[in-house]
């Protein structure tokens, strides 16, 4: 890395970090928080905030931006909005917005999914089953039930998971860190050559596991795939356009879980409005991220992602052992 874009990631990560936890220490706001009690009436979507239009925009920016991105989309939709004294805007802001990612990725990958859907149906009507549309269709089956199964149990066992340790500052920040080594440890030891026609079934499972994790904020979905899918020796670009892939079942069933949920609440305009500009600004930017990180990948690795994470980790863990944001 030059030594220009590790100023960049410096300054970017420690703006971000120090605004974040400058907001939660005086409690600066730009946007006035409403009680929980308002929230079908003033389009406050399950956290006591208000979301704006252009807040929805800015937030489906953020989503589709780093969603496909080795960096955590759901740490940077909590810690950009407080940074901007918006507030966080919650789990199932969070969730349903991600709909407009997967959006983005049948869009991008419609020939890959239609491909494998009639390679899965030759396969069953013909009983050869080595083809790699259905090793890639079993892989992203199976890798799709870890993160379920968790995230059922997270939802069970965790009553306020807006409000939980899962989502705190501290949590994101080890997160950031500790998959910032782990991705450096994968650039290092994995051989990066196995292309993406060579592609097992069980690479799904493998990555699928790793793919769970994601859901502590901080982790990051593509993060913990992509790494995973280094260590196994796929290619940089085999590995990121495969993480994509497996992850349409497992955003798709958080946004829609969540989508049911605040439908049910028969909630106005102004929480609906919000919810539609975030999701179509979330598939815009995800298109334009997912398309720019192949190429990207293609000639370059992760070590810029691993430089990042590991700066916006150590800063806001930084900022809070001096008594910042508690």
């Amino acid at each position: 890395m030059s030594p220009r874009q590790l100023n960049f990631l410096s300054a970017f990560s420690l703006s971000v970090a120090i605004a974040v936890v400058y907001h939660q220490a005086w409690g600066i706001a730009v946007a006035q928080p409403i009680l929980p009690s308002e929230a079908v009436e003033t389009g406050v979507i399950s956290t006591g905030i208000s979301i704006n239009l252009f807040q929805a925009f800015v937030l489906g920016f953020i989503q589709g931006a780093t969603e496909f991105l080795p960096i955590s989309s759901t740490a940077h939709l909590k810690a950009v909005p407080m940074a901007l004294g918006w507030g966080d805007p919650g789990v199932a802001f969070t969730a349903v917005i991600q709909l407009g990612s997967i959006g983005a990725v049948f869009w991008y990958f419609w020939e890959d999914l239609t491909g494998i859907a009639k390679g899965i149906i030759k396969a069953v009507q013909t009983r050869q089953y080595d083809s790699l549309e259905f090793k890639l269709g079993l892989g992203i089956g199976l890798g799709t039930i870890p993160i379920v199964f968790f995230g059922l149990l997270m939802k069970l066992l965790v009553q306020d998971l807006d409000n939980s340790f899962f989502r705190s500052l501290s949590t994101i920040a080890i997160a950031s860190i500790v998959m910032a080594l782990l991705l450096a440890l994968a650039e290092k030891l994995g051989t990066h050559r196995r292309p993406f026609e060579k592609l097992r079934w069980q690479d799904g499972l493998i990555m699928g596991t790793a793919q769970a994790l994601a859901l502590i904020p901080g982790v990051s979905r593509s993060g913990s795939t992509l790494t995973a899918g280094l260590f196994i020796n796929l290619e940089r670009a085999a590995a990121a356009r495969f993480s994509f892939l497996l992850g349409i079942p497992a955003i798709t069933i958080a946004g829609l879980v969540e989508l049911k949920g605040l439908l049910d609440k028969n909630l106005s305009n102004d929480a609906i409005l919000p919810l539609i500009v975030g999701t179509i600004s979330s598939a815009v930017f995800s298109y334009l991220a997912i398309a720019w990180l192949i190429k990207f990948l293609q000639k370059r690795s992760t070590w810029i992602f691993v430089w990042y994470r590991l700066i916006f980790g150590v800063v806001i863990l930084t900022a809070l052992g001096m008594g910042f944001g508690t």
